[in-house]
């Protein structure tokens, strides 16, 4: 999914009152870390995630392996944190970032 400069802007927005929901280690992408992530994007759709990761390449690797394996995007990384989004059929308006901070 291709996102254009007006969209990142308004995800960045929200993403900015998130926590990181998932960290992921040196180790890399185990399968209970992706289970935990794939859930988290199912029921916020937009989510951070700390990449404890010292190697940049690593680092940036994790993340597009992290990207690949369940379909979200990449909004925005900055230092260890990547901000990802993927677009539920059906959100649950109590727990989807994006139609809990649709006002920003």
């Amino acid at each position: 999914m291709s996102l254009n400069q007006e969209q990142k802007k308004r995800y960045r927005a929200i993403g900015h009152h998130l926590n990181p929901l998932v960290t992921v280690a040196e180790k890399g992408l185990a399968e209970t870390v992706l289970a935990e992530i794939e859930r988290a994007l199912n029921d916020h759709e937009l989510i951070k995630v700390k990449v404890n990761v010292a190697d940049r390449a690593q680092k940036t690797a994790l993340i597009d392996e992290m990207c690949a394996e369940t379909g979200a995007t990449l909004v925005q990384s900055i230092g260890r944190v990547a901000l990802l989004l993927r677009k539920a059929d059906k959100p649950n308006p109590k727990l989807s970032n994006l139609v809990r901070y649709q006002q920003l």
